[in-house]
């Protein structure tokens, strides 16, 4: 006897399909980041790219608790998220790094061009992420890269040599920690985090000039989380 596909009722599908448009949201956080980062208004950028950062951190709770994969096999939840995802670490991040000022002119496009290049081809390595969680290489985390450097405001050239090195390291073999997966040092990680973001909410709320000691504790934290990964063990087979 054939076996029945399981029948999911429409309250159900319903509910899985607002996970995805909770999802594609994302998106339209990404198209009023960009608006902002038009109008130079760096501060609402970051907000929205907040927005959406916070957005991904927990669809995929709500995913799995709803089994929405299961229920709504048709849209795909991991195509959705990297769509999404391109748009709020990449691609916006990415203007305004090259519209920031920041970089010596002639050579801030260049950059740009190397940062979305690397990260469409980080998005489609299917090694991107090691067996214990961590990521293989930059993750291509540039709305994090464009905050430090929008809160640290270095000198033109060390910021553009800063953008072509995490642009090689996409590729590198190096290691980067999932700051909720990874079970080593998780108990002190997520705490690193929770500092971090309400050290980042400082600094929007003052227009990204938080002064010397949140700017400081904003490095501690950075050089925290790039120890986790460079410091990794790789699991016993």
């Amino acid at each position: 006897m054939e076996s029945k596909a399981p029948v999911h009722h429409t309250p159900s599908r319903v509910a899985g399909f607002c996970v995805h448009v909770f999802t594609a949201s994302g998106a339209a956080c990404a198209l009023l980041a960009l608006i902002a980062a038009v109008e130079a208004s760096w501060a609402l950028m970051f907000v929205w790219l907040g927005v959406a950062l916070v957005i991904d951190g927990v669809d995929g709770t709500f995913a799995r608790r709803l089994r929405v994969a299961e229920i709504l096999p048709r849209w795909s939840g991991e195509v959705l998220d990297f769509v999404v995802d391109f748009a709020t670490y990449v691609f916006v991040p990415a203007y305004s790094i090259v519209n920031s000022g920041l970089l010596p002119r002639f050579v801030s496009l260049a950059l740009g061009v190397a940062i979305v290049v690397t990260s469409a081809l980080y998005f489609a390595d299917r090694q991107m992420k090691t067996s214990d969680s961590y990521f293989r290489g930059f993750p291509a985390l540039w709305n994090l890269v464009a905050f430090y450097l929008f809160v640290l405001k270095p000198p033109a050239w060390p910021a553009a040599i800063a953008i072509a090195a995490f642009a090689a390291a996409t590729f590198a073999p190096i290691y980067f920690v999932h700051p909720v997966r990874v079970k080593r040092w998780r108990a002190v990680t997520i705490v690193a985090l929770i500092l971090w973001v309400a050290l980042a909410v400082v600094a929007v709320v003052k227009n990204l000039d938080p002064g010397f000691w949140v700017a400081f504790l904003l490095c501690v934290l950075a050089v925290y989380f790039l120890a986790v990964g460079f410091l990794r063990t790789p699991p016993s087979s």
